[in-house]
C-alpha cells in the first residue's frame, strides 16, 4: 500500500495511491501522521473511499508533515564512511531535525543566503507505525509503517563550525520527504538502489543493503533511548558521492534540480531557489 499527504482545497488530506486506477483516494484523515495514530490504520487506509484525484499533478506535502521526532543517522553507509576517511562505527551516529525543515516531493529547496556550501544527501526514510519502547530488532520490524525518500540537504559550512552537526542540518525548507510512504509488504528495501541526481547527472548510487545499521536495528536502538511514536521519522544515512567529499567540492546552486530516487519508493524532484537577502 502507498500512502501520501496531498495539498487540496486549501488544506491537506491523507490519500491512498491506487496505481492500477491512476488515482489518489482520500481516506478521511488530514495527513498520514494523523492516520498512523490509529492502531487499525492499515484497515482504515485500505477501506477509505473519499474524493478521488488524478495522480498527474498531485501537490505532495511531506509524507508526515509534523512528526513529533525526526532522527537522522550519520555515517551509516560503508561507502560513505570510507569516502569521509572514518572507521566503521560500533553504534549509530545520531542527530535530529525538526518539522519546519521538511518540504514536499516537488517543492522548492530554499538555499539559505548565509551558506555557500549546500550539499546533497539522498536517504531512505523509515516511518514508525506504532508506539515503540525497548524492542528487539525482530520486534522493531513490525513497528515500521513503511519507507519513503528523503534528502538531508546540509549546509556544510555551518555543519563544521563546531563538532556538533545540528546547525548545518536544520535550515528551514531544505529537506524533501516523499512522495509517499510504501508499506513493508510492498518493498524489501534491502534489495533496492538509491540514486541522487544533480541536474540529471547521477552523483550518488548505492544499494540500501550497504547500510551498517538497517531500519529494524535503528528502530530498536532508538527505542532503547526514547519512546517512538506513530509518524516519527528516521533518516537512515547517505551513501558515498556527496559534493563536499569531491575535489574540488561541489555544492547546490540557484536553479539546480535535485532528484532523489529509490527503486519502488518513488522520487523527490526539487528545484533549488536562492533565498533573497533582506
Amino acid at each position: 500500500m502507498r500512502l501520501a499527504t496531498i495539498r487540496t482545497r486549501g488544506t491537506t488530506a491523507a490519500v491512498r495511491i491506487d496505481t492500477d486506477q491512476s488515482v489518489a483516494v482520500e481516506i478521511g484523515y488530514q495527513d498520514v501522521g494523523a492516520l498512523l495514530t490509529r492502531p487499525d490504520w492499515r484497515e482504515r487506509a485500505s477501506r477509505g473511499e473519499g474524493p478521488h484525484h488524478a495522480l498527474t499533478g498531485l501537490d505532495y506535502a511531506p509524507v508526515v508533515p509534523r512528526p513529533s521526532k525526526i532522527f537522522c543517522v550519520g555515517l551509516n553507509y560503508r561507502s560513505h564512511i570510507v569516502e569521509m576517511g572514518r572507521e566503521i562505527p560500533a553504534f549509530p551516529t545520531l542527530f535530529a531535525k525538526f518539522a519546519p525543515v521538511l518540504i514536499g516531493a516537488h517543492d522548492d529547496i530554499v538555499l539559505p543566503a548565509v551558506s555557500e556550501a549546500m550539499d546533497w544527501e539522498g536517504e531512505l526514510a523509515v516511518v514508525v507505525g506504532a508506539r515503540t519502547r525497548k524492542v528487539t530488532p525482530d520486534e522493531a520490524a513490525d513497528r515500521i509503517a513503511g519507507y519513503s525518500v528523503l534528502n538531508d540537504v546540509t549546509a556544510r559550512d555551518w555543519q563544521y563550525r563546531t563538532k556538533e552537526w545540528l546547525q548545518g542540518k536544520i535550515f528551514e525548507a531544505t529537506t524533501p520527504f516523499g512522495p509517499y510512504l510504501v508499506t513493508p509488504d510492498e518493498a524489501d528495501v534491502t534489495t533496492r538502489t538509491l540514486t541522487t541526481e544533480v541536474d540529471s547527472e547521477p552523483v550518488q548510487q548505492a544499494g540500501i543493503g550497504d547500510l551498517v545499521f538497517d531500519p529494524a536495528a535503528l528502530v530498536a536502538y532508538l527505542s532503547t533511548i526514547i519512546t517512538l511514536e506513530p509518524g516519527d521519522v528516521i533518516a537512515t544515512g547517505t551513501p558515498g558521492g556527496v559534493g563536499h567529499a569531491r575535489t574540488p567540492a561541489r555544492y547546490l546552486t540557484d536553479s539546480t534540480v535535485l532528484t532523489t530516487r529509490i527503486e519502488g519508493l518513488g522520487e523527490c524532484r526539487n528545484t533549488c531557489v536562492q533565498e533573497k537577502v533582506r
